[in-house]
């Protein structure tokens, strides 16, 4: 699966995707896809990835208390 990093624009490939649907882990292993070579693995921060159509990712993907009703002050 691949998502888009909101600060270079370039595609990551999810090399966890289980860490991606992880809504306690900040993190995900992945690679940047650009150029001929084949990247390094890195960690990409979650807040920082997008879906390739430019949509965010899923609250619960985010946030682990989700489901907890939101305060109005």
């Amino acid at each position: 699966m691949y998502l888009r990093d909101t600060k270079s624009g370039d595609l990551v490939e999810v090399l966890d995707t289980t860490a991606m649907i992880d809504p306690c882990q900040d993190e995900l292993l992945g690679r940047f896809h650009v150029g001929e070579e084949l990247q390094d693995p890195a960690d990409f921060n979650k807040d920082d990835l997008v879906f390739p159509s430019g949509e965010t990712l899923p609250r619960c993907w985010l946030d682990a208390s989700y489901r907890t009703p939101e305060q109005h002050l």
